[in-house]
């Protein structure tokens, strides 16, 4: 049997494939290569007006890196709306470990000293895999997703990986494409150059916010 390790995990993002447990008790990770996959677009990201207003008020205190273990376990925690999670020990660790690596990054919405929001997701060269959000409090999850947009583009990735198009992801303009389309474009931006904390966050909101027009 194999050992799932941090490394053998970064192999199989960069051929494309991407690992859930069936629930947060199992003790099994599975292996996924969705015939079509999910993807936001970074140069055609769109925000609801009304979310565009709430980025630009800040009703949030947005950090980067600065509790990734807190958002992974917050994400995991069971919701109303999603009573399951594929989030077990093993994704603990293992995502755990990345960012240690520097190869996994979160996103983080504060409000009163408190973590009420965010994301996470994995990084290799031009490419963002998200993996998962949670949210605490109206829209902190929703904030949380374009500020990572606004520091994809801004530190040069090409790719944002959402798996599976969801409702919540469609307004933001998510859409689904073939498997060979998808490993194309991550074959060409698993060779681009990026610096996720390189980043001016004030002016990459802008700077995204602009481009929308």
């Amino acid at each position: 049997m194999i050992e799932l390790s941090a490394s053998l995990l970064l192999r199989a993002y960069a051929a494309g494939i991407f690992p859930m447990a069936e629930n947060a008790d199992s003790e099994e990770l599975y292996w996924f290569d969705p015939e079509r996959r999910g993807v936001l677009p970074l140069e055609g990201f769109h925000v609801p007006r009304k979310l565009r207003k709430t980025v630009r008020r800040g009703p949030f205190e947005l950090r980067f890196d600065t509790a990734f273990r807190a958002v992974i376990e917050a994400c995991a925690e069971p919701t109303p709306d999603r009573p399951k999670t594929w989030i077990n020990g093993d994704i603990l660790r293992l995502y755990t470990e990345l960012h240690e690596r520097g190869c996994a990054h979160s996103v983080e919405c504060w409000s009163g000293g408190q973590l009420v929001g965010g994301l996470y997701g994995v990084a290799l060269g031009g490419a963002f895999f998200g993996e998962s959000m949670f949210s605490r409090v109206t829209d902190a999850s929703k904030v949380a997703l374009v500020h990572l947009v606004a520091r994809l583009r801004a530190a040069g990735y090409t790719l944002l990986d959402a798996q599976f198009v969801t409702e919540h992801l469609s307004q933001f303009g998510a859409t689904e494409i073939p498997r060979a389309e998808y490993r194309h474009r991550l074959a060409a931006a698993l060779a681009v150059p990026t610096d996720f904390g390189g980043v001016d966050q004030e002016a990459a909101i802008t700077a995204l916010f602009g481009a929308e027009g």
